[in-house]
């Protein structure tokens, strides 16, 4: 082999081989990586901001919900396609809110009010339509009513949003325990193929715009939906054999005492579950929603457990429940908490009334209590920050 001026060789082949540089530790890595807060937390702090926004119908508390996720989803979302989706979220809220308005002006409102705004047109309606009303009077009551009631389905919707820019729904499906492996790679394939459908027949009618063929109407949709279908079943069939090839579907020898308990304590959880949701939502079942709420919660996660052992897996770069993660989902579930023992004991201000017309109020130890939600955007900022020594420029070259 003869050397080359480069510092390489030349084999037999006559093939130049070039000497490989090997990049030195500071040089390969210009950031500090913090350790990632889990999926689980940040739907977790989200789901209990949205049980938070329905506690209560004040707008000054809602909007400073709205404020507090926005600033914490601001701060730290990760550059991703899913982060980017909150704004696709605010727009559904606000569709949500003019359409409830637009309800409130059209059919009316059970709300009496005396400040009348507008009278539009009364179209008569025959007798069995009894209760509804197409135009009419149109009070400040009603339209205040129905902004309160509309900015609360807001608010929630945007709570999700936000749940969905800071952890992808797929990197949570990820997490979940092995009894329910199977369900979430379904899903998470189903959230996958989507977006791909929907880029193959734009691009399907696009061509098909190019060489001056109808794209539209039902024959436009024949010609584009077959190719379509025919790109996913074989998206389908590549994708079955992979799973297949990766050993997808093994399942462990367990006794058959133990499958039963498995499915015992996993059904009878559920229903606990939903007995005590039920009872926590009505006067009469206060008194033991609550304790058969958190026995069918025990129950189903110890027959999720038992299930995991069906499923022997590994998991790449699995989510890591560290004290980020308690700290935020801890933030979110106690601003669920506080406002919901204020809705118990101050009725009045977390749910201002319009009867008479009077400007909300602020109350401040729920003001306070939703300011607690803060806490992620300081103990878990962006994915990446400047490590020491780092200027966040380009690493120089090493000399040649």
């Amino acid at each position: 082999m003869r050397r080359t001026p480069d510092g390489g060789g030349r084999g037999a082949g006559g093939g130049t081989l070039v000497a490989a540089r090997v990049r030195t530790a500071p040089f390969a890595s210009g950031v500090r990586r913090a350790p990632r807060v889990h999926a689980g937390a940040w739907w977790v702090w989200a789901l209990a901001l949205g049980v938070g926004a329905t506690r209560t119908s004040n707008p000054l508390l809602l909007g400073l919900l709205l404020a507090v996720s926005a600033y914490v989803v601001v701060t730290c979302r990760a550059n991703t396609p899913s982060a980017r989706s909150y704004a696709a979220f605010v727009r559904l809220g606000l569709a949500v809110l003019v359409i409830r308005l637009f309800f409130a002006v059209v059919l009316g409102s059970p709300i009496p009010g005396a400040h009348v705004l507008v009278t539009l047109p009364e179209a008569p309606l025959p007798h069995w339509a009894q209760g509804i009303r197409l135009g009419g009077r149109v009070t400040a009551e009603a339209l205040l009513f129905a902004l309160y009631d509309g900015l609360k389905l807001a608010t929630l919707l945007v709570c999700v949003g936000a749940a969905n820019a800071l952890a992808a729904p797929a990197r949570l499906l990820k997490s979940l325990p092995g009894a329910l492996y199977e369900m979430g790679v379904a899903v998470v394939v189903a959230l996958t193929f989507a977006p791909h459908l929907v880029a193959d027949g734009r691009r399907l009618r696009a061509a098909r715009r190019l060489r001056g063929r109808p794209d539209r109407g039902l024959r436009g949709l024949l010609h584009v939906g077959l190719p379509v279908l025919e790109g996913a079943l074989e998206r389908s069939v590549a994708l079955a054999a992979a799973m297949d090839a990766r050993g997808y579907g093994r399942t462990a020898e367990v006794a058959p005492a133990v499958r039963r308990t498995t499915a015992a304590l996993t059904l009878g959880g559920l229903l606990g579950v939903c007995a005590g949701t039920y009872g926590l939502l009505t006067a009469e079942g206060g008194s033991y929603g609550l304790p058969v709420l958190l026995a069918g919660l025990a129950a189903a996660l110890a027959g999720l457990w038992l299930g995991g052992r069906r499923s022997p897996r590994t998991r790449y770069r699995p989510d890591a429940w560290n004290l980020r993660s308690c700290l935020v989902a801890a933030s979110g579930v106690a601003v669920a908490a506080l406002l919901t023992l204020a809705a118990a004991r101050d009725p009045d201000a977390l749910h201002p009334g319009v009867v008479p017309l009077v400007a909300p109020a602020l109350p401040l130890w729920p003001a306070a209590a939703v300011l607690l939600a803060l806490a992620p955007a300081f103990a878990a900022p962006g994915p990446t920050s400047p490590g020491p020594g780092s200027s966040g420029t380009t690493p120089p070259k090493e000399p040649s």
